[in-house]
């Protein structure tokens, strides 16, 4: 049975753990270096804000899953808010077994239910196994991304 709670400071060296472990690029965070005070100060920004969500998945009281959860006003669509997920992980040694998939229906619950009409996310051109899952889910091909780093 999975749970799902706001992360806490604590979570910081799970989370950091997770992303680096599932990086395909150098991201220069470092699981031993996880209650940096940039971390922290980051985790506590996401949690003050209303619009934002950082959640740690747990099967059984133990973490194996996290993500970022956005709620995004806009203005296309007649005003339409928009659901972003992030950060999506799931520890290596808990995968394929359905909890991606029970997590992604929870955060699009959870969009829902915050008045989201749409989700979306982004994943690395080369996560072609992830590019698979999410189009399972449902997830459609349909914007080409950019980024711009400053």
């Amino acid at each position: 049975m999975l749970s799902y709670r706001t992360a806490t400071p604590a979570d910081l060296p799970f989370i950091i753990g997770l992303v680096v472990e599932d990086s395909v690029i150098h991201t220069g965070d470092d699981p031993a270096d996880a209650m940096h005070a940039d971390y922290v100060d980051a985790l506590a920004e996401i949690t003050a804000d209303p619009n934002e969500e950082m959640i740690v998945v747990e099967e059984n009281g133990a973490p194996v899953g996290c993500f970022q959860l956005s709620y995004l006003p806009g203005l296309m669509r007649r005003g339409m808010k928009r659901g972003q997920i992030e950060v999506v992980h799931v520890a290596a040694s808990h995968r394929n077994r359905g909890i991606g998939g029970d997590m992604m229906r929870w955060a699009l619950e959870r969009c829902r239910r915050n008045g989201c009409a749409m989700v979306q996310l982004t994943s690395n051109k080369k996560r072609l196994d992830a590019h698979r899952f999410y189009e399972r889910l449902g997830f459609l091909k349909s914007h080409e991304g950019f980024k711009y780093y400053l």
